[in-house]
């Protein structure tokens, strides 16, 4: 089994200096068009990894323009690395997508697969994948060097088969580990985080996964190191209306399906994140996020169809931050820290403004991926024998290789 290696590159025009009591900015640490240091170190880090079949790297940003100029500066850096089999994935290829999801009767799902959200970047890299016939799926960001030459192998230890305590193995996530070979860890919570303490509720997560045995469940997920079997990719999607955590939040959406997120303690990559711009920035992006998961959390229970899902299965992390309390944590949080110094301004305004506006949006839009994950299945199937895109993609029509069997086999609905 070979995997499609699908890497999600995030960009902007400029670099966003502080933050802006007005603006929420869709990625929280986009590479500078022009700048493609990150990404090539990242492709270049692939070159020696054994298996390694279709790479396809999904270009995304915030508007069309940032994004075309970001396409070029893609595809020069591919120009210097041609054994490299690449599929870029940009403006005209999503047209293309979405004009034949038109034609096919999808026209609903296209507000999921997109170039502007995590989520939805994630996913426009699932439907290519279905379309060349992946079995598999590793997904790996562009702020990471992969250093260990059976990367692939090790991603697909276990992927699809059955775990001893009786789980299938259909969603397989690693590490993130820094220059030296530590684990990557969040570090201590300053005085103005008493009652956020995202810092130590992500440690403690991360020292228990790093523990015997191997491979276990987890609530944990790390995006840029992550492997979905066919059967898992196929029917459950990323979430494009979370604001960030996409890969947290498939957990749970995972889990819905009857499904689990297991974690390799032996696999890993090397992570290398550049600073956030602002983190009032990212704490508001936070503050979006988990009161959306709560909200989502709080839906499903009128979902018949669906396994439960509650805040306490997912501690430590993210386990306190999406249960009923996020609310009211959120704004002391904001309070405190607009005391403890910098970006004060903004941090009153999350606080003030941007609380009420997270709840509302997190009413207004969790109902949507309830819906677009119905169709996701439906919408794979289609695309696994679709021959207009894979002519259109690959330049081939591949023999029928038949339908999808729907919903993964072994999948419990409690």
């Amino acid at each position: 089994m070979q995997p499609t290696v699908i890497i999600p590159t995030f960009w902007t025009k400029r670099r966003t200096r502080g933050g802006s009591s007005k603006t929420r900015t869709p990625f929280d640490h986009p590479t500078v068009v022009g700048q493609t240091g990150q990404l090539q170190e990242c492709l270049r880090s692939l070159e020696g990894v054994t298996g390694l079949g279709r790479i396809i790297v999904a270009v995304a940003a915030a508007d069309e323009a940032t994004a075309n100029a970001a396409e070029d500066g893609v595809r020069d850096v591919l120009a210097d690395m041609p054994d490299l089999d690449t599929f870029v994935f940009g403006q005209a290829e999503l047209g293309s997508l979405h004009r034949r999801l038109e034609q096919m009767e999808f026209a609903d799902v296209i507000d999921g697969v997109g170039l502007s959200s995590y989520g939805g970047a994630r996913n426009a890299g699932l439907a290519m994948a279905a379309v060349l016939g992946s079995e598999a799926v590793v997904f790996v960001d562009d702020d990471e060097v992969v250093d260990s030459a059976d990367f692939l192998d090790r991603a697909l230890e276990e992927l699809g088969g059955r775990h001893p305590d009786g789980g299938m193995v259909y969603a397989k996530t690693g590490l993130y580990r820094d220059d030296s070979g530590a684990l990557a860890r969040a570090g201590a919570d300053p005085w103005s985080d008493t009652f956020w303490r995202q810092g130590e509720f992500f440690d403690r997560a991360v020292t228990a996964v790093a523990r015997p045995p191997r491979i276990k469940p987890t609530s944990l997920a790390f995006g840029g190191c992550l492997a979905l079997h066919r059967d898992m990719y196929c029917n459950v999607p990323f979430d494009p209306w979370t604001v960030r955590g996409e890969d947290i939040d498939y957990v749970v959406n995972a889990r819905m399906h009857g499904a689990d997120m297991f974690l390799d303690n032996e696999w890993s990559v090397v992570h290398r994140p550049p600073a956030p711009a602002s983190r009032a920035m990212l704490f508001g992006n936070d503050v979006f996020r988990f009161i959306y998961a709560h909200r989502k959390l709080e839906f499903s229970k009128s979902q018949v169809d669906l396994r439960q899902v509650t805040a306490e299965s997912l501690a430590p992390y993210p386990g306190r931050l999406v249960d009923g309390s996020i609310g009211w944590r959120s704004r002391v949080t904001a309070l405190l820290r607009a005391v403890a110094g910098k970006e004060r301004a903004v941090y009153i305004d999350i606080a003030r403004r941007q609380v009420p506006e997270a709840q509302r949006y997190a009413r207004d839009n969790c109902e949507r991926y309830f819906v677009f994950q119905r169709r996701w299945p439906m919408l794979m199937d289609r695309l696994w024998t679709d021959l207009p895109l894979q002519s259109l993609f690959t330049g081939e029509r591949r023999v029928d290789r038949g339908a999808l069997t729907g919903r993964f086999p072994g999948i419990r609905i409690d």
